[in-house]
Parts: C-alpha cells; sequence; structure tokens
C-alpha cells in the first residue's frame, strides 16, 4: 500500500507538461511514422513496425527497439545512447551521425544502412551482420571476429574478418584468425591455406611471433590430420583440436 502512493506521488510530481509531450510525440510515432526531433527518450519500443519512419534527429536515448523493424527508417543525428536495437532489422536505414554509445546492436541486421560519421566502438555489435566496411578499423573487425570466434560463432567471426580484410588484404592476423574459424568449421584445407598466407605475411612484415604462430598452426594441424588417420575418432578428437586452436589463440589473444 506504501509502495503504490509512493509510485503515485512519483508520477504526479512529473511535470504535465513533460508527460504530455512524450505521449504526443509517440502517438505521433506510432500513427503517422514521422516524428523528427522527437523525444522518445526511455520509450518501450519492442517489436515494433517502424519500416520507413523518419526518426532523424529525434532523442530514443535509453529507448527499447529490440527486435524492431526499422528497416529503411531515418535515425540520421538521432541519439540512441543506451538503447536496445537488439536483433531489430535496421536494413537500409540512415544512422548517418547518430550516437551510439552504449547502444546495443547485438544481432542487428545493418546490410545496406549508413554508418558514416558514428562511432561503433562505443556500441555492443556482438553477432551484428552487414556492418559496412567504412564504419570500422580494421582492429575493430579483427576484434570483433575473435570476440565471435571465442563464442562458437565461426560463420559470424569469419564475416568480421572477410571485412577487415576487405579494409587491409595484407592484414596477417585476420588471415590466422579466419584460419582458426575454418578449422573449427572442419574446413581443414581453407584453413591451412590462411594459415599459410599469414605466415608469409608476417615473415614479410619482419613480425616473428606471428610467423612462429602460423608455423606452429600449421604443424598443429598435420599433427591432427596424422593422428585422425592412424586412430579411429574418440572422445579426445575434441581436445586434441582444441590444443591445435589454441596455438593460433595464444598469439591473437595474448
Amino acid at each position: 500500500m506504501k509502495k503504490t502512493i509512493l509510485l503515485t506521488a512519483l508520477w504526479l510530481s512529473v511535470p504535465v507538461s513533460v508527460l504530455a509531450e512524450n505521449l504526443t510525440h509517440l502517438s505521433q510515432l506510432l500513427s503517422t511514422k514521422q516524428c523528427p526531433q522527437c523525444d522518445l527518450r526511455g520509450t518501450g519500443l519492442v517489436m515494433s513496425n517502424l519500416s520507413g519512419a523518419d526518426l532523424s534527429g529525434a532523442d530514443l536515448s535509453n529507448a527499447n527497439l529490440s527486435q524492431a523493424n526499422l528497416s529503411g527508417a531515418n535515425l540520421s543525428g538521432a541519439d540512441l545512447s543506451g538503447a536496445s536495437l537488439y536483433g531489430a532489422n535496421l536494413t537500409g536505414a540512415d544512422l548517418t551521425g547518430a550516437k551510439l554509445t552504449g547502444t546495443d546492436l547485438r544481432k542487428a541486421y545493418l546490410h545496406n544502412s549508413s554508418l558514416v560519421e558514428v562511432n561503433l566502438s562505443e556500441a555492443y555489435v556482438e553477432g551484428a551482420t552487414g556492418i559496412p566496411t567504412y564504419a570500422a578499423n580494421v582492429e575493430q573487425f579483427q576484434q570483433w571476429g575473435m570476440a565471435e570466434s571465442q563464442k562458437g560463432n565461426y560463420r559470424g567471426a569469419i564475416d568480421h574478418f572477410n571485412r577487415a580484410l576487405t579494409v587491409d588484404p595484407n592484414f596477417a592476423s585476420a588471415y590466422l584468425g579466419r584460419s582458426l574459424a575454418q578449422y573449427y568449421l572442419g574446413k581443414e584445407l581453407e584453413a591451412n591455406q590462411d594459415a599459410q598466407t599469414a605466415a608469409t605475411l608476417y615473415q614479410s612484415q619482419n613480425n616473428t611471433d606471428g610467423y612462429q604462430a602460423s608455423l606452429n598452426f600449421i604443424e598443429g594441424m598435420e599433427a591432427a590430420r596424422a593422428a585422425t588417420e592412424l586412430q579411429d575418432p574418440g572422445p579426445n578428437m575434441l581436445n586434441l583440436v582444441r590444443g591445435v586452436a589454441g596455438l593460433a589463440l595464444q598469439f591473437l589473444i595474448p
């Protein structure tokens, strides 16, 4: 009873003008999908269909837009600080200049989206797909790739490594990271090719540690293959595979 009275008192203490403005903006968004410069702070819009909505310059800080359909939406200049866009469809959305500090973009779809003048270094992007190559540097793509590998999402990891190599085709660590992911997916030929490329690049760049890590991984793959041919795969084979992959991880994640 006391808790109810307290909550009621707090609600009544909020200026009526603020409540009315927020409700007005929310109603405007849901009825017209046109809400530029709107105040939508902390708004709950989970799984909302906001395809093509104009939210340019809107304040969506701490809003919950998890799994919302924002395909083709205009979010340019919007404040999305602390907002949840987990699993949101942002295909073709315009996020030019959007503020993404602490924004949850995990598993979001960002294919063909505009991320010009945004900083993804302070956002959570694990599992996000379609991040444009210009939206991050090669080190960020490498870091995201390794994070996905550690979680067992090897295809997602390869996507990040591929983008890193699009930015810098001579980034040896992306080849070694991709080699690791390929190996876990059972693609030993591709894994070996990537590891060989990494070794060549590390050697040309006078990176002794990287070169040796690549050679160790190649030798480890060969030893694992030989062991498999000599005996039937058993319960210890998984540990052997992990041991081989650990040779690359020791270098990529000191």
